[in-house]
């Protein structure tokens, strides 16, 4: 993300390391993460939420012009940030985006693209949240990566972003810690994730 690196340690040492390291600069969180398994989506009910979207809203695939909108907000810039140009995101990534009166107000798309999956990456604008359109551009993604055969994979950043998950059909795992840390120049990573805001 832009916003914070995401430090995620694979191994148990790896804790009191980061926390020594990074010590007063990261915050540790739970992370919610969700079983990469599609056998049980109801396509039925994902189509049900894919259509729920309020008068004046319009879903429409990522295009150049959705792509180039998602970049040059703050609270959009996420969805694509890991495709420098738009060629990279047309060969490469895939995504769905909710339109009023023209402009991109949310979204769902894939943060990251890896052999066989996708990251799912969700942002609404603030005064767009609560209406549906989250759940519906996720849905409408997650059908077209079962189209593709492609596994939507969902790592959730916090308990709304699990809620909507569970609400679409996946199957949650147990939590994890991770540990957040404000995104400076100087910041190395060992893992970055996305951020999810509705």
């Amino acid at each position: 993300s832009q916003h914070f690196l995401l430090l995620i340690p694979r191994e148990r040492e790896w804790h009191s390391l980061i926390e020594r390291v990074h010590t007063g600069r990261c915050t540790q969180i739970l992370r919610y993460p969700f079983a990469k398994d599609t056998s049980g989506m109801d396509r039925e009910r994902l189509q049900y939420y894919a259509g729920r979207i309020g008068t004046g809203y319009t879903i429409q695939a990522f295009d150049r012009s959705l792509y180039h909108q998602a970049k040059q907000e703050a609270w959009s810039s996420d969805l694509c940030s890991q495709f420098p140009r738009w060629e990279d995101y047309r060969k490469h990534g895939i995504g769905f985006g909710a339109l009023w009166e023209g402009r991109l107000v949310s979204g769902a798309s894939s943060y990251t693209v890896y052999d066989g999956g996708i990251e799912i990456e969700i942002d609404t604008r603030e005064d767009h949240r609560r209406k549906g359109l989250a759940a519906a551009c996720a849905a409408r993604l997650i059908l077209a990566c079962l189209e593709r055969g492609v596994m939507p994979s969902w790592d959730a950043h916090h308990l709304a972003s699990a809620a909507l998950a569970r609400k679409l059909g996946y199957r949650p795992q147990p939590p994890y810690i991770a540990y957040e840390r404000k995104n400076t120049p100087s910041s190395v990573p060992l893992t970055q994730d996305e951020s999810h805001s509705w």
